[in-house]
């Protein structure tokens, strides 16, 4: 199963509003390029396993199908992807474009996400918040790049 890149998202701030760029770049074992939480230098550990995060779409057509109308924006995940599930990549390598990624962690929703947006996304989102990877090789993404496990 292959999916792919639809939307790509950096917000520089902790509140800030994201960019939509046509392209990011990702930096192994930092994260995205001028992202909030791209780290200064690699680091070993739990700051390290959540260098990009990524959704579904079918995840914001849920949410629009409980009546709960929210961008890829709102939901703050660097990547917006399609065609693909992502739960089932946890504890396994793939690819987004050229960037070799690990799957480490589901990307719950928090209650930050519900405030910024409205009442019932956090229980929307629960088992489709997303994923957290730690990116083993780096490179550029674009949008329109494709998605897939590694073999």
């Amino acid at each position: 199963m292959t999916g792919t890149v639809e939307l790509l998202l950096i917000a520089g701030e902790h509140s800030g509003e994201p960019t939509h760029p046509d392209a990011i770049e990702a930096l192994a074992g930092r994260g995205i390029e001028g992202d909030r939480y791209c780290l200064a230098e690699p680091a070993a550990g739990k700051a390290s396993e959540g260098n990009i995060t990524l959704i579904e779409t079918s995840a914001l057509e849920h949410l629009a199908s409980i009546g709960i109308d929210v961008t890829g924006a709102d939901v703050r995940r660097n990547v917006v992807v399609s065609g693909i599930e992502l739960n089932g990549l946890v504890g396994q390598e793939f690819t987004v474009g050229p960037v070799r990624c690990f799957a480490t962690e589901l990307c719950d929703p928090c209650n930050y996400i519900e405030k910024r947006t409205k009442p019932g996304v956090l229980r929307g989102l629960v088992e489709r918040g997303g994923i957290r990877a730690r990116i083993v090789e780096g490179g550029q993404i674009k949008l329109g790049d494709e998605v897939k496990p590694c073999t």
